[in-house]
């Protein structure tokens, strides 16, 4: 009992050193934690240590991806989410089945279905991993593709693994595993949604932060243990269970609630990405121990590890860059319609609003045939109903739908995706401890167990030392190599987002002018009286300024990180308010 007292102390301590201790190495702390982890595994107090890989699958990486898709932005991960999906679906398939072929020809006596196996280990990117390409100035877009990508290609390549693995013994059918991967998504959606909502329900009744808090641990295993007992994704579960949590809380939740959650939730992150770093780490020396007493040979299996990784970033590559093509021409079709939006909204704007907007679309649409525009933003656009009675919540979901595509279009043309950024995205998918901890859960009969983990292992590890350790300098060098052209990009975003944040103070000086102030403030009397009167004025304006930010963001009007700063601050400001008014004398 002491020695794992000791153990775990000393781990806490050394999380907190290499956060500190890092940056002034200008080293990413993953990879301090990677090779701390591998010095102490020769370490005899620590050799014998054997870490369940279901600890990790079901114990951390719930709450990481549930707190990571909390804290993500929704409107974003909308945006992104064809690229998304790509990533996570075609891509990890895609490469586990190249990568199947690959190990049958290395590896042998292995066989095409273990290949593949092995190979749905190595495919999905790590979540965790990938927290390294947030401490560089990269796009954003990079940014949330990244991240999105992380928080589902996990479940593909898990379900992959298991279908591989049926596979082995039994005859395989390609629309049963496409069944199984559509049942497992589905379940774990309507799982996660449900319970993300139920969370809700509960926590704004809870009016003590802790307490709320606490529940809030609660919730991504609530998700995942329940849809995992259903043959479904539990990682899934999680992340849906996250996002509706991230998108309904700053509407459910109250400020101090809010606070507390973030606070105490990345502490939490803080350490189970250490510990998860670390594990990979203490692994070492016991995953070589097994291979040198089956005879399957070290050196052998470090080289089939390199040219594994070696093709995932060229079958990534191979994938990214058509798809940036895409993603341009997208850009390009939606740049088109810009005009014919930006006509819409303003005639959503003026007297007519909706319905002159709305009746003037309709007679375009009849004007030119019915054909219309279907692509693209304007395809949601033109499917409002066609030229039927319109009802108030259609005309509003009609308005809601220019303003969001007018938004959109503005967000691409701001960070349009080019080679530079491309090369970031091949580059910034890392492997981490979800490679590790799957080839672990792999049968005991499988042929050459302890190989391929040590394969998985060494594909993992060389990708956050490889990728990982050069991910910011290739960043830097991408850059625009001339000061002038740095600086004026610098100074042409930073004027949108001035412009931003001029019209975002406009929209909460009208949300104050819309309430009427109580006579009983401009008279200057500082009674208790008064000053309850106040308070109850000033939160009525804070609830219209945070409503009206909410919806902005449900918009995609404003930039997602001004309207964090900004809802952040309302936060602060309702949450001195409420101090205040604790306190004695007042």
């Amino acid at each position: 009992m002491t020695e794992l007292l000791v153990v775990l102390v000393g781990g806490f301590l050394v999380i907190a050193a290499a956060t500190l201790i890092a940056p002034r190495l200008r080293i990413a702390s993953p990879l301090v934690l990677v090779a701390v982890g591998v010095g102490a595994s020769f370490i005899p107090l620590l050799a014998g240590i054997e870490i369940e890989p279901e600890w990790i699958l079901a114990g951390i990486l719930p709450p990481l991806l549930y707190s990571a898709a909390v804290s993500m932005p929704a409107m974003n991960f909308r945006r992104e989410f064809g690229a998304i999906s790509g990533l996570s679906v075609l891509l990890v398939v895609g490469t586990a089945l190249l990568l199947g072929v690959f190990f049958l020809l290395v590896i042998p006596d292995l066989g095409f279905a273990w290949g593949v196996a092995l190979g749905a280990i190595v495919s999905p990117t790590d979540a965790v991993a990938t927290s390294i390409i947030k401490r560089t100035p990269v796009s954003r877009r990079v940014v949330a593709i990244l991240d999105g990508e992380s928080l589902l290609n996990d479940a593909t390549a898990l379900v992959l693994l298991r279908t591989a693995i049926v596979a082995t013994a039994a005859s395989f059918s390609f629309w049963g595993a496409v069944g199984t991967f559509a049942y497992s998504v589905a379940v774990a959606v309507v799982l996660g949604g449900l319970v993300g909502w139920l969370n809700l329900a509960v926590r704004r009744r809870v009016t003590d932060p802790t307490v709320n808090t606490v529940i809030s641990f609660a919730v991504p295993f609530l998700a995942a243990v329940p849809a995992e007992l259903l043959g479904a994704s539990g990682l899934v579960a999680a992340v849906v269970a996250g996002l509706v949590t991230g998108i309904r809380a700053p509407r459910e939740l109250s400020p101090q609630n809010r606070l507390s959650d973030s606070q105490n939730w990345r502490t939490v992150e803080l350490m189970l990405e250490g510990a998860v770093f670390l594990i990979m780490g203490l692994q070492i020396s016991s995953i070589i121990a097994d291979v040198e007493r089956d005879h399957s040979g070290v050196g052998p299996a470090l080289l089939v590890a390199l040219g594994a990784l070696v093709l995932t970033v060229l079958v990534r590559a191979a994938y990214v860059f058509p798809l940036l093509g895409v993603l341009a021409w997208r850009s390009r079709r939606s740049e088109q319609l810009q005009p014919r939006l930006e006509q819409m909204k303003a005639t959503l704007d003026g007297p007519g609003g909706a319905q002159s907007a709305y009746e003037e679309l309709t007679a375009g649409r009849r004007g030119s045939g019915g054909t219309g525009d279907r692509g693209g933003q304007s395809g949601r656009v033109s499917r409002a109903d066609r030229g039927r009675p319109t009802s108030k919540r259609q005309l509003d979901q009609f308005a809601r739908r220019v303003t969001q595509g007018l938004a959109d279009i503005k967000y691409f043309l701001r960070q349009p995706l080019g080679w530079r950024e491309g090369t970031v995205v091949v580059w910034a998918g890392m492997r981490g401890a979800v490679t590790v901890a799957a080839a672990q859960t792999l049968p005991e009969d499988t042929p050459q167990r302890s190989a391929i983990v040590l394969i998985a292992f060494a594909v993992a590890a060389l990708s956050l030392v490889v990728q990982g350790g050069t991910v910011g300098l290739l960043v830097r060098r991408l850059s625009p190599r001339r000061a002038e052209a740095v600086a004026d990009a610098a100074t042409a975003e930073e004027s949108e987002l001035e412009a931003e944040r001029t019209e975002l103070f406009v929209l909460l000086r009208s949300c104050i002018e819309a309430i009427p102030e109580p006579p009983e403030i401009r008279s200057g009397d500082r009674s208790p009286e008064v000053f309850d009167i106040a308070k109850r004025y000033r939160l009525q304006v804070l609830t219209a300024q945070r409503s009206a930010l909410l919806d902005a963001r449900d918009h995609g009007t404003f930039d997602a990180d001004i309207l964090a700063e900004e809802l952040a601050n309302l936060d602060a400001s309702q949450i001195a308010l409420e101090m205040r008014s604790r306190l004695p004398g007042t």
